[in-house]
C-alpha cells in the first residue's frame, strides 16, 4: 500500500491510498475511528458546599445537574502526547493514576459567566491546556460558583466516544474518467456535473477535477455516448478530521502503526497453526 499526500494540515488530512484493496481501504477508516488512544476527563470532583470569594458566600451549584456538567466535560478535546502517556491499566503505577497516565485539571470560577473549556487549568505542565479555549460548559448566575477538580486519562472510542480522535472519516473509488467522443451539446455536461469536474476549452470537453468526481454518473446518464466513469477498486481517495486532541499526521501515524501490529500479529497466528 503506498500513500499520496494531497492536503495535510493541523486537523485535516486528505490522500489517495494506492495499489490495496477495499477491505484495506475500510480497515484503515475503522482503526482511525475507533483504535486510536487519546486523553480525556474520566472522573470530576465537585466542591460541595459554600464558596468564599473576597470575603463573599457564593453557593456551589449551577442551573445544570452535576452529572451533565462532567458528560460536557468528558467531551472537550484534551491535548495528547501519546510519547508521554499511557494507557492507566498499563501503567507502572498499577492504575492508581500518576503524571505517565494521567492529567489533573482545576476549575474555579464564580458568577454570573459562562464557563468555558478555557478555564480548565492543568495542574502541571502548560502545554496540556486544552487548544479549544470557547467551548461552553455552563452558565452561571449572580451568587453561583464552581470548583471542580477533573482527571483525564488515556481510552479509546471502543470504550466511549468521548476518546474518539478522528471524525468525518471516508474513504471513495478513484474515478477514472475517459472522454470518448465530444460532438453536439456534450459541452453542457460542464454544467450538468454537480462536482465541476469538466471544463471547455476550445469546443472540446476536458476534465479538470478528476479527484472530485463523487461517481454520481450524471454525466454519463446525460451523454452516455460522450463520456465514460469508472472507480478504480486499487486506489482510493481519502479524508478525515481530528478534534484537536491529536494533530492528523500523528493520527494517521498511529492508525498505520496498530495495522501493522494487528498484520504481523495475525501472521504469527497464521504460522503457529
Amino acid at each position: 500500500m503506498d500513500i499520496e499526500m494531497i492536503e495535510m494540515t493541523e486537523r485535516k488530512a486528505k490522500f489517495i491510498i494506492k495499489n490495496t484493496s477495499p477491505a484495506m481501504a475500510n480497515a484503515l477508516r475503522r482503526t482511525l475511528l475507533s483504535d486510536i488512544p487519546k486523553m480525556a476527563i474520566d472522573k470530576v470532583e465537585f466542591h460541595l458546599g459554600p464558596i468564599m470569594v473576597d470575603d463573599r458566600e457564593y453557593e456551589s451549584i449551577t442551573p445544570l445537574f452535576d452529572e451533565i456538567v462532567a458528560h460536557r466535560m468528558g467531551l472537550i478535546p484534551v491535548p495528547t502526547d501519546l510519547a508521554l502517556f499511557g494507557l492507566q491499566e498499563n501503567c507502572s503505577c498499577g492504575g492508581e493514576g500518576c503524571p505517565s497516565c494521567t492529567i489533573m485539571y482545576s476549575l474555579n470560577k464564580i458568577g454570573p459567566c459562562t464557563v468555558l473549556s478555557g478555564d480548565l487549568l492543568p495542574l502541571g505542565d502548560e502545554k496540556l491546556k486544552v487548544k479549544d479555549e470557547f467551548i461552553p460548559i455552563v452558565d452561571l448566575a449572580d451568587g453561583q460558583a464552581v470548583l471542580i477538580y477533573a482527571i483525564a486519562k488515556m481510552g479509546t472510542a471502543k470504550q466511549h466516544v468521548k476518546w474518539q480522535v478522528a471524525n468525518g472519516v471516508g474513504y471513495k473509488y478513484m474515478p477514472i474518467i475517459d472522454v470518448k467522443k465530444c460532438e453536439g451539446d456534450c459541452l453542457r455536461l460542464v454544467d450538468i456535473c454537480p462536482k465541476t469536474v469538466f471544463v471547455a476549452e476550445k469546443g472540446k470537453l476536458k476534465v479538470k477535477n478528476p479527484l472530485d468526481c463523487s461517481l454520481c454518473m450524471a454525466c454519463v446518464d446525460a451523454e452516455k455516448d460522450a463520456v465514460e466513469v469508472k472507480a478504480d477498486d486499487n486506489n482510493f481517495i481519502f479524508k478525515f478530521e481530528t478534534d484537536g486532541s491529536l494533530s492528523a499526521e500523528a493520527a494517521l501515524n498511529k492508525a498505520l502503526e496498530l495495522l501493522s501490529a494487528q498484520a504481523d500479529g495475525f501472521t504469527a497466528q497464521i504460522e503457529g497453526l
